[in-house]
């Protein structure tokens, strides 16, 4: 009897705890329900905003303080405006909607709606006030009261509006002792709003012309500077156009903007823009899709200006570059003369033989109209072909092969057989053997090596790393007992 008790009052106690009204109850009361939220803070005065008081006071007789008293009610309706609020603030963040003319609307708005305000406020007193000759409506006509309502609210406005703005005629000004004290908490209140106004009228202005200042401040440092070290008048204009197109470019930088979004969204983005201007080069013909999208985000897109020179002649080799749009001139400067050995557009390739051969720049490449270039690292380059090491194949035949097919000046077949035997070796080197990253070099065999450069010097030594840190801790402690027992 006594195990039925206890199945029967937890069977009661299940039931109670899963029954209907229990999950509506708990559905009502729980604080995660933002229903509760709104029950619990905004819901009571939402409602008595919409009750209509005004209609509400004629099932009343005709009474003066039943009619105020309607009045005072009806000012509960002031609570929708901080929706009015919230909707002004979701317009801001809406890119749909003009940022500038947004807030100036918001502006007017507050400031309409604080001289609307206050102008029925002190015509409010000045009708409540037991002598109506005594007020200061009554110095503008005497029988207010017996005047059209339109007369009336415009008169309240005109007084408002010259007390907002500080202009003060005085021809409407306060004659008792309440609207006097209604006069200087209203004046208090213009210093705080005309404040608020002015301030953020200057920051969208400021924010309107910043760049605008920011640039001329710019030029104007740039043409000091250039007088100051009395540069070539050629020179200085250089460094004026070149500021000139950053300023133009400004919401043309893409990099800027990637960078900002995630890893997975920057790649699609970059794929979508620039994979088949990628997939068009010749150095990337037979390169799976798959080495082709993991290659494209690793670019930078940037501008280059007109007469830019990208790449100088006899340069370290640090970067690939890929022609999206514009045009671009390879020049080879030669006993002092200067001459264009080709012209490249879009989908073409420079910088690839010094970068897979590691050799200076062989020619400098000067861009002939505003031009976007893709920028890939030498370094992250070379990493991704030693981990692919067949495809690293393709590409360096692919570079042979347009070496081999290029129609070039007697001069150059030296120079052009030199490249080509210093890209075989680098490549035989950096991909098979091994590929150097910041110093350090891994061989075909596994051990590590170390290429160590002195302070202050430009020369290296390369060195044989041990194969396991236990190895290094022993003669890291040979190497400090040595030293010390020299030092005593």
């Amino acid at each position: 009897m006594l195990h039925n008790d206890d199945g029967d009052s937890s069977n009661s106690s299940f039931s109670d705890e899963f029954s209907p009204s229990a999950n509506l109850r708990k559905f009502i009361i729980s604080p995660y329900n933002p229903r509760y939220r709104y029950l619990s803070s905004g819901f009571i005065l939402d409602l008595l905003s919409t009750v209509p008081f005004h209609a509400i006071s004629f099932l009343f007789e005709r009474n003066d303080n039943v009619n105020f008293g309607f009045k005072i009610l009806n000012l509960l309706k002031l609570w929708r405006l901080w929706r009015v609020s919230s909707l002004f603030s979701r317009f801001e963040k809406d890119i749909k909607f003009n940022y500038f003319w947004t807030r100036c609307t918001k502006l007017v708005s507050v400031t309409v709606f604080a001289a609307h305000f206050a102008g029925c406020l002190n015509y409010l007193i000045a009708d409540r006030n037991p002598n109506p000759s005594r007020t200061w409506i009554a110095l503008a006509m005497q029988d207010f009261r017996s005047q059209s309502l339109w007369r009336r609210y415009v008169t309240a406005m005109y007084w408002s509006i010259t007390t907002l703005t500080t202009t003060g005629y005085g021809d409407l000004h306060a004659v008792n002792t309440g609207e006097m004290l209604f006069d200087v908490f209203y004046m208090l209140f213009v210093l705080a709003l005309t404040s608020y106004i002015i301030g953020n009228m200057t920051n969208l202005i400021v924010h309107c012309t910043s760049s605008t200042r920011n640039f001329r401040d710019t030029v104007q440092s740039a043409s000091e500077f250039a007088e100051r070290n009395k540069l070539p008048k050629q020179m200085k204009n250089q460094i004026l156009s070149h500021i000139c197109f950053r300023f133009e470019t400004e919401e043309l930088k893409q990099q800027q903007i990637l960078s900002n979004l995630p890893e997975g969204m920057r790649s699609s983005i970059a794929c979508n823009l620039f994979f088949p201007v990628v997939q068009r080069a010749y150095l990337f013909n037979g390169v799976s899709f798959d080495f082709l999208s993991q290659l494209v985000p690793k670019m930078e897109a940037e501008f280059y200006p007109p007469r830019e020179d990208v790449v100088l002649q006899n340069e370290a080799p640090t970067h690939l570059y890929v022609m999206v749009s514009g045009a671009v001139d390879l020049r080879i400067k030669t006993d002092g003369s200067e001459q264009i050995c080709a012209r490249l557009t879009r989908g073409d390739v420079f910088g690839e033989g010094a970068v897979l051969g590691g050799t200076p720049q062989p020619y400098a490449a000067r861009t002939v109209e505003l031009s976007q270039i893709l920028r890939l690292s030498g370094i992250t380059f070379l990493t991704m072909l030693r981990e692919n090491v067949e495809l690293s194949k393709v590409i360096a035949n692919n570079l042979l092969e347009k070496l081999k097919l290029e129609q070039r000046s007697t001069k150059s077949i030296a120079q052009e057989e030199r490249v080509q035997k210093s890209i075989r070796s680098n490549l035989h080197e950096k991909i098979n053997k091994g590929y150097c990253s910041n110093g350090v070099v891994t061989s075909a065999a596994g051990r590590k090596r170390a290429v160590i450069h002195i302070a202050r010097e430009r020369i290296g030594k390369l060195i044989n790393l041990p194969d396991s840190f236990e190895e290094i801790f022993k003669i890291a402690g040979k190497k400090s007992t040595t030293w010390l027992a020299s030092f005593y």
